[in-house]
Formats: C-alpha cells, sequence, structure tokens
C-alpha cells in the first residue's frame, strides 16, 4: 500500500477529533502511492490497493470536513487518479492553496474543471507542463484572488509567456531547483508588473549566461520586493539540481526536503 505507515497512524489519529471541529487543511504530504514508472501514458502504475484505500482515507476526511477544506496538501509521488481528484475538487469548493506536483493520471478537463469552481484560490505549487496555458487560462478566469505559483520544474520561454499572458497580476513565483532559459526568466521580469518576489534558488540556466546577461537580470531584478538567489559556494542542492538537469530527484533526497522554500508561504 502506501509506503508510509507511520504517517497514516497520524493522520488517523486526527480523526478523533470531535465532528464539529471545522477542519481547514487536508494533508497528505507524507503519503505516497505504490507505485512503477512505465514508458506510456500516463508513465506511471499504481497498486490497487494502493488506490483502494486512498479511496478510504479520502471517503472519511472529505466527510468530516463538511467543505470547509481551505488547503491541499499532495505528497510528490502521490499519484491521484482522475475520480479521486475529482471527488476532492467537488468537496473542497473553499480551496485556497493547493500543493500537488503529480498529475500524471488527470485529465486536462478535471483540472479545468477543478479551478472553475475553486474561485477562491490563491497559491499553486505545480508540476512542469510542456503547455500550461490550459491551467492558467482557467485561473485567471476564475481565480480573482490568485497571487502566488511555485512550479517544480522548467522555466522555458513557452511557458513564461502563457505565464505573463493569462497571470500578469502574479505577486509571487517560486522557480528553485529548476531549469532556467534566460530569455524566459527575462521576460518573467520585464512583463509580471506587479511581481513582488522571485526565488530562482538553486536553478541553474540551459544555457550559461554572460557577466553582461547576469547584470541585465539584477538590473531587471531590482525593482522587486525580494529576490531570492543562491549565494552560497558551493551549494549541494545547486550541485544536485544540476546533475539532475532540473528534475530533481528527491526520492534521493532527504525525506521531505522537497517541502522547503526560500519563500515562507510557499514552504511546508
Amino acid at each position: 500500500m502506501f509506503e508510509s505507515t507511520s504517517s497514516i497512524i497520524d493522520f488517523t489519529r486526527a480523526w478523533g477529533k470531535s465532528n464539529n471541529d471545522q477542519w481547514e487543511t487536508l494533508d497528505f504530504s507524507m503519503l505516497k502511492s505504490d507505485f512503477i514508472k512505465t514508458k506510456s501514458e500516463p508513465y506511471v502504475w499504481v497498486n490497487s490497493r494502493c488506490d483502494n484505500f486512498l479511496y478510504k482515507l479520502l471517503f472519511v476526511a472529505l466527510n468530516l470536513s463538511q467543505g470547509n477544506i481551505k488547503t491541499l496538501l499532495f505528497h510528490y509521488n502521490l499519484f491521484l487518479s482522475n475520480d479521486q481528484f475529482s471527488c476532492i475538487a467537488r468537496r473542497c469548493p473553499l480551496v485556497r492553496r493547493i500543493v500537488f506536483v503529480s498529475w500524471n493520471r488527470i485529465k486536462k478537463v478535471e483540472i479545468r474543471k477543478a479551478i472553475r469552481g475553486w474561485n477562491d484560490l490563491e497559491s499553486m505549487t505545480m508540476p512542469p507542463l510542456k503547455d500550461p496555458t490550459y491551467v492558467f487560462q482557467e485561473i485567471s478566469k476564475n481565480c480573482k484572488n490568485f497571487r502566488e505559483l511555485k512550479v517544480m520544474g522548467r522555466l522555458d520561454k513557452r511557458f513564461a509567456l502563457s505565464l505573463v499572458t493569462y497571470l500578469p497580476n502574479l505577486k509571487v513565483l517560486s522557480v528553485r531547483c529548476s531549469v532556467l532559459v534566460k530569455e524566459a526568466l527575462i521576460l518573467v521580469l520585464e512583463s509580471l508588473k506587479y511581481l513582488e518576489v522571485l526565488n530562482v534558488s538553486h536553478s541553474y540556466f540551459v544555457v550559461p549566461i554572460s557577466h553582461i546577461d547576469r547584470n541585465t537580470i539584477c538590473e531587471k531584478a531590482s525593482k522587486l520586493r525580494q529576490f531570492v538567489t543562491c549565494m552560497e559556494k558551493p551549494c549541494i542542492m545547486c550541485d544536485r539540481t544540476r546533475m539532475d538537469c532540473g528534475l530533481s530527484r528527491w526520492h534521493k533526497f532527504k525525506e521531505g526536503i522537497w517541502k522547503d522554500d526560500e519563500v515562507s508561504s510557499l514552504a511546508l
């Protein structure tokens, strides 16, 4: 089933609270699927017993929450099925923050439908997508208070163009431990007029940037309230990102390190 039995015990202990308690956070950040990676879509196979057990957890948690959940947190190796995600989205209409980076088994139509129902959404931590336009379009139309985004993956020109087109009012952005394309980063700095905080710690550029490029980036970032970079030399996390080509293999690291972020509002 799940790899972390202790986390299940901790979670079930929380169920012992009075039903009168208004749950505001559904925290599955310690629960991992029993899965095997595959070469064809959805690129992962999940043990059916694991799926069934997760269904039971969700059934109890969502019933006890009575629709009051505002924060959804999922482990990067917890692969929800399309039906599981649909159920969560339907039963949690008040969500303001979601940390969910394993979308392999979720259809685009369900992602769209979920965001349409999350009118109070303010913050999202998401996986790298070749084309995130459909996500940002729905956020732009339905989530007027959306203000912060964390992307656990690559920031390229296509991603940046979609971001600045549909989320021009974004205030906080984190792309730590990611691959950066120089033109994409400059586009973000030039176009997101309301951006206040940008975290690029432990990330690296696909093509090494020159001293002139570095100065240009720093100059454009000077308008920000906070521009977070890695100043430590040498840096273990920077080396890890480079070795993993910007798609960090978090399972090799200390458990829970994927939750870190230099921006406190995005850390877990």
